[in-house]
């Protein structure tokens, strides 16, 4: 009986954990949505936002793109040392900066193109998620393998900017969309341990539980605008 009382406590533990993941992972996406798109539905609010008037790109540009991979670094550095709170606030100003970020894509693509893929995307990801929760097997090789593929995709990535290959860059697109897919798995199966692992009090769970969040938001952002550029239909 007593043991039955333990199982059960575990697993209200790791369910509400990973309601925890999903709502931190929901709040992003919807802070990012809400901004990309005010932004992104207005060219003129875009203009002159993030480009100057010789027709070049402005500071605050690279400031939107390159600030979330320090605040990334900076959440996953500081996660024994920051507060819930600080954590908080950063994870709010990385998305409100992917938001920025993604008001680009209603500038290039078209509004159903957009609307498509990200049911595409979300599909995908459900799926994958169920999958990486639900499986027996361990992912922890795959994943490993699969991070190696992505280091290699943005070597690959950086050095076609300057090639200009379309070819390569579909290539890429195509090894990107399984790459993220087969992380999502990979990541989910991680973070049921999490989920299910004693070790840890309420106050790191509930650390660990923002950045999954986090993890998943930027899985699936980089999954849907992989997806966009095979599917989506531009302006």
């Amino acid at each position: 009986m007593q043991e039955y009382s333990n199982n059960s406590y575990q697993a209200s533990v790791a369910s509400n954990f990973i309601r925890s993941v999903y709502t931190y992972m929901f709040l992003a996406l919807a802070i990012s949505g809400v901004i990309a798109y005010a932004i992104g539905s207005n060219p003129a609010t875009f203009m002159s936002l993030f480009m100057t008037s010789t027709g070049g790109v402005s500071i605050l540009f690279w400031v939107v793109m390159l600030a979330p991979i320090g605040i990334s670094i900076l959440i996953s550095r500081g996660l024994e040392r920051f507060s819930q709170e600080m954590l908080l606030f950063l994870f709010v100003l990385y998305s409100a900066l992917m938001g920025c970020a993604l008001s680009s894509i209603f500038v290039v693509y078209e509004m159903h193109s957009i609307a498509f893929t990200f049911f595409v995307a979300s599909g995908a990801f459900a799926g994958m998620a169920i999958l990486g929760y639900t499986t027996k097997t361990d992912l922890t090789k795959f994943g490993s393998l699969l991070y190696m593929v992505l280091i290699g995709m943005i070597i690959g990535g950086i050095v076609n900017y300057f090639i200009g290959n379309g070819m390569f860059d579909f290539i890429l697109t195509i090894v990107g969309v399984f790459v993220f897919t087969g992380l999502i798995a990979y990541q989910m199966q991680q973070l049921k341990n999490v989920a299910f692992s004693p070790e840890f009090n309420d106050q790191t769970r509930n650390k660990l539980a923002l950045v999954g969040g986090l993890q998943l938001y930027i899985l699936f952002v980089n999954l849907f605008l992989t997806l966009l550029r095979l599917l989506g239909g531009r302006d």
